[in-house]
């Protein structure tokens, strides 16, 4: 029975803490716009991470369907490692 003497006042303290923490975050707009971080993630305008095929060999390049087509014409030997 005791120690509802410390938690009575422990849990006052932490519903007290809760409180100011939510007016400080509606005082400081923390809830002003709720929609545009979740629309910045879809709509991110960076550059992709992962670099496409014309990226990394120009523009004049095989794409994968032909050089898979060349490899399986090879009898599935790389044409560029000379066919060994």
């Amino acid at each position: 029975m005791e120690v509802l003497f410390l938690f009575v006042p422990l849990s006052m303290l932490v519903v007290a803490g809760l409180v100011w923490a939510a007016f400080w975050a509606i005082r400081n707009n923390q809830y002003e716009d709720l929609e545009g971080p979740a629309h910045r993630i879809l709509m991110d305008d960076d550059d992709p991470k992962i670099p496409t095929n014309q990226e990394t060999q120009g523009a004049d390049a095989p794409d994968a369907e032909s050089a898979g087509r060349a490899r399986h014409e090879a009898g599935g030997k790389s044409p560029r490692a000379g066919g060994e």
